[in-house]
């Protein structure tokens, strides 16, 4: 059995079942870091632009010069402006259309808009099932490889007719390493999750505070 408890001869010894896991929790790790990073850019790029669309719709501008600057934009449109395009475009296909009242005109209106707050809302949720599973189940991957490499320790020893503790360290050491990656791979992922969690909800909830203050506007104008 080899003695040497140096990380590197740790993973390169022990055997093919916990090699596998421990592969497994590595690819889980980056992969979640990676979503971590690019989530953090994500939230980071739509709470600006809904800054920047706020400031924009509260500065006094006609709402129609708006909508078609928004339709003609060849840039990717952010999440407040497609939700007041698509309450826009609806609120003036309703009114042009003639034969409605003012309430299904605007009623109208709101669904199309809440159609698309839900739409931006599922957007945002992205990656977020993954941080999640990666969060919970980690541990019990690594606790798995731990469990096979403690057993093949004591299934050696068998083997033997006088066991010590030079003999079994090293095979517990490598088992251990499992549970040690599992919760490194765990870790940041439910922080993550957690923080990118409370995050989206402000941000639907700031996404639906504005869905309540245009319908306040167009209702405004449906009386017109």
């Amino acid at each position: 059995m080899n003695t040497s408890l140096s990380l590197v001869d740790l993973v390169l010894n022990a055997s093919l079942l916990v090699q596998l896991v421990m592969l497994l929790l590595l690819a889980a790790s980056l992969a979640s870091w990676t979503m971590i990073f690019r989530k953090r850019l994500d939230m980071r790029r739509a709470q600006r632009a809904a800054d920047e669309f706020e400031d924009q719709f509260w500065s006094g501008k006609d709402l129609v010069s708006m909508y078609n600057r928004i339709n003609a934009s060849q840039y990717s449109l952010s999440a407040m402006e497609r939700i007041f395009q698509s309450g826009f475009k609806e609120f003036a296909r309703l009114r042009n259309q003639g034969g409605l009242d003012a309430k299904a005109v605007l009623e109208g209106s709101q669904r199309a808009m809440r159609v698309a707050l839900r739409r931006e809302a599922d957007a945002l949720e992205i990656y977020l099932p993954f941080l999640a599973t990666v969060g919970s189940t980690s541990p019990y991957i690594g606790l798995f490889g731990t469990v096979w490499g403690i057993m093949n320790s004591f299934r050696a020893l068998g083997n033997v007719d006088q066991a010590t503790l030079s003999m079994v360290a090293p095979g517990i050491a490598e088992a251990l390493i499992a549970t040690a990656m599992g919760l490194f791979a765990a870790i940041p992922a439910v922080i993550a999750y957690n923080r990118y969690t409370s995050d989206v909800e402000r941000l639907t909830s700031r996404y639906d505070t504005f869905v309540e203050e245009f319908s306040t506007i167009l209702q405004r104008q449906a009386h017109a």
